[in-house]
């Protein structure tokens, strides 16, 4: 069975040079998320944080600045 997204992700607004998070649900707990800014694949490091809990998928982007749109 395929994975679905149980909830999408929703448009925020951010302050620039704070933190934001994006989440996302799944219909399957533990599927492998992939998280990209068009065809860019992010990968975690001090800007990007990802994190997994269940059937839910976090992207926490620090700093953020206006390219982060």
């Amino acid at each position: 069975m395929p994975v679905l997204f149980k909830q999408g992700l929703e448009n925020t607004e951010m302050e620039e040079g704070k933190s934001v998070s994006l989440h996302c649900e799944l219909t399957k707990a533990d599927a492998t998320v992939v998280w990209k800014k068009g065809e860019a694949t992010l990968q975690a490091s001090a800007k990007y944080e990802m994190k997994q809990k269940g059937t839910v998928a976090e992207l926490v982007i620090h700093n953020t600045e206006p390219e982060d749109a």
